[in-house]
């Protein structure tokens, strides 16, 4: 075999070795397999650097997430369209209900029993029997309500509850927009809401018929006891449950916990 080998290469028939190394395909994303064989000098010239390639997949997940982002907007949009042809059929509250209920909260009417969803979403369309009847109680705890949606509870011109606890939608703006509800809402819980801060709190000095009011666990509201504080102040009427007043505020040396333990006995 040795000689055989030792002929072939003597005689000419084996050309000269080259070596050569992976490129980038053009035609396809990432390392394709070799189509053709090009020489180091070759693969300076016509194939992409690393650099380009993950200039491009970067773009790539860009384009990606911004869609995703524009998909999500689209869906929280279309969760809050108003149903306009429910309220010209059967009134605003059967078609603030019926909102909410599309969106797996709860609404109770006015002397009547709590009506909610099951786990597959869907519920009874009895409600539509009582347009007369005004919705005094709304639990929209978690729902994707926003600035949009709620054109359809401002209608609920008799509401006196309201829990809007942990909506990732529900902001500052949206609390402005709460005076029409003044003289009706007694309690209101924005407990977990994300996006509410100082300044969405201080919107709700028009609702002077508020009897209780939530505002525990607000990530966007950087002094929890000094605005609770605020928050008394500006509804004196109104319980206001949430942070302890302390929490957030810096004590001085003499309102510091002192440790009151005796020393360890020997």
């Amino acid at each position: 075999m040795g000689s055989q080998t030792r002929s072939l290469w003597g005689s000419g028939r084996i050309g000269s070795l080259h070596l050569v190394a992976p490129v980038w395909n053009g035609g396809t994303r990432g390392i394709g397999g070799l189509s053709r064989v090009v020489a180091p000098e070759g693969n300076q010239k016509k194939g992409k650097s690393l650099l380009q390639f993950l200039a491009d997949r970067f773009y790539d997940v860009e384009a990606l997430r911004d869609h995703l982002l524009r998909k999500r907007v689209s869906k929280v949009h279309q969760k809050n369209r108003p149903f306009n042809h429910i309220n010209r059929r059967y009134g605003p509250y059967v078609a603030g209900a019926y909102f909410i209920l599309k969106q797996g909260g709860a609404v109770r009417f006015q002397g009547r029993e709590w009506i909610r969803p099951n786990q597959r979403g869907h519920f009874s369309l009895d409600f539509l029997k009582l347009q007369a009847v005004p919705v005094e109680a709304v639990d929209a705890s978690g729902c994707a309500i926003n600035y949009q949606g709620l054109d359809s509870l401002l209608a609920l011109k008799e509401l006196q509850s309201l829990w809007l606890q942990r909506c990732p939608h529900v902001d500052d703006w949206c609390l402005s927009r709460l005076h029409p509800l003044a003289s009706s809402l007694q309690e209101l819980s924005l407990a977990g809401c994300p996006l509410v801060s100082e300044r969405g709190l201080a919107c709700l000095h028009h609702l002077w018929n508020l009897r209780r009011l939530d505002i525990s666990d607000l990530p966007a509201v950087s002094s929890p006891g000094l605005t609770r504080i605020l928050v008394e102040e500006m509804l004196p009427s109104c319980e206001v449950l949430g942070a302890d007043w302390a929490q957030g505020l810096k004590l001085g040396p003499e309102e510091q916990p002192r440790d009151t333990a005796g020393p360890i006995p020997a």
